[in-house]
């Protein structure tokens, strides 16, 4: 695929090559570790914009975020714009520059809460939450979905609105909400959203492999492509699509990840919460499912890092024989 630097509002990042967010994953150590190799623009996890201004604690400790990122992104939802306008204007936003709306989760709680994917049936209310969240003075981005069902597009009409409202870009991931994030991805509409409005496309689903990156590159005429679960396998996903060279030792990228974490959490926080990521990182691994089946039982993360070191050591030894 063709790199290229992406404009949004005042900002200019490196690439355009970037790194979705992922409720549960997408946490600042991991967005460090995927600028680590290469991500152009990185974002936190989806962030209740009711829950910042009730001074939500959980909420709140979704906004940690890197040195690395050199433009600070922020996912919002809700569906109320003075609320969504209002968090972003709230000091615990303050050091973000760019504020991502979120109208693609399929995800029931917030599909059945009028939000998400939900607001794809309402472009309506979709332009004015842009419009009035342009307000706050932050760029605006927006992820939306094809649609809510395969056999009903929304996409085209929908990014026409949020564009009127002033969205500086949209990411579309294709697939509808029924998909949930299986199946096919819909190369036509995102091509046709590239086609319908004048800002940046950013083209998002499917992407495990640099030829899948310049398939749908290729199929969209997308200005850049977003990475989500590829990336959570193995970050340095980033590297490879962008002709960067790098270097992979799991068992120190596993360690160093958990010892990020350990700056903010702790231990047994850490060690819990890490178990899915540990379990994304050794997809694929030979001989790795009673490994992951023991480190589901850890509560330490000293017992993870030695066992997680141990069982690519065994690794390299069996690799030599």
């Amino acid at each position: 695929m063709k790199q290229k630097n992406i404009k949004i509002g005042k900002f200019t990042t490196e690439n355009n090559v970037f790194f979705a967010p992922l409720a549960g994953f997408s946490d600042f150590a991991m967005r460090s570790i995927c600028i680590s190799y290469g991500a152009g623009l990185t974002f936190t996890e989806m962030v209740s914009c009711k829950g910042l201004l009730f001074d939500n604690e959980n909420t709140k400790s979704l906004l940690r975020s890197s040195p690395d990122e050199k433009i600070k992104c922020v996912q919002i939802f809700g569906n109320d714009p003075e609320i969504m306008r209002r968090a972003l204007e709230s000091e615990q936003l303050a050091p973000f520059d760019v504020a991502d709306i979120n109208f693609g989760c399929p995800m029931p709680k917030i599909f059945n809460n009028g939000e998400g994917s939900a607001l794809m049936e309402k472009p309506a209310l979709a332009e004015k939450i842009v419009s009035e969240c342009k307000k706050s003075g932050k760029a605006i981005t927006c992820k939306i979905r094809t649609g809510i069902k395969d056999s009903d597009p929304l996409a085209v009409d929908f990014a026409k609105a949020i564009e009127q409202g002033g969205a500086d870009m949209i990411t579309v991931h294709g697939r509808s909400r029924e998909r949930i994030y299986a199946g096919e991805v819909n190369f036509d509409v995102i091509s046709k959203v590239k086609q319908s409005v004048c800002v940046p496309v950013i083209a998002n689903g499917g992407i495990f492999t640099p030829a899948d990156a310049d398939e749908l590159s290729d199929k969209t005429g997308a200005d850049g492509v977003m990475i989500a679960r590829g990336a959570l396998e193995k970050p340095w996903i980033f590297s490879e699509i962008l002709h960067r060279p790098f270097a992979i030792d799991k068992a120190e990228l596993i360690c160093r990840h958990i010892d990020m974490l350990l700056q903010e959490y702790d231990d047994k926080r850490v060690a819990v919460s890490f178990r899915k990521q540990l379990c994304l990182y050794l997809k694929g691994e030979k001989n790795s499912t009673e490994f992951k089946q023991r480190a589901l039982k850890m509560t330490s993360t000293d017992e993870i890092k030695s066992s997680v070191r141990e069982f690519f050591a065994a690794r390299q030894a069996d690799a030599s024989v």
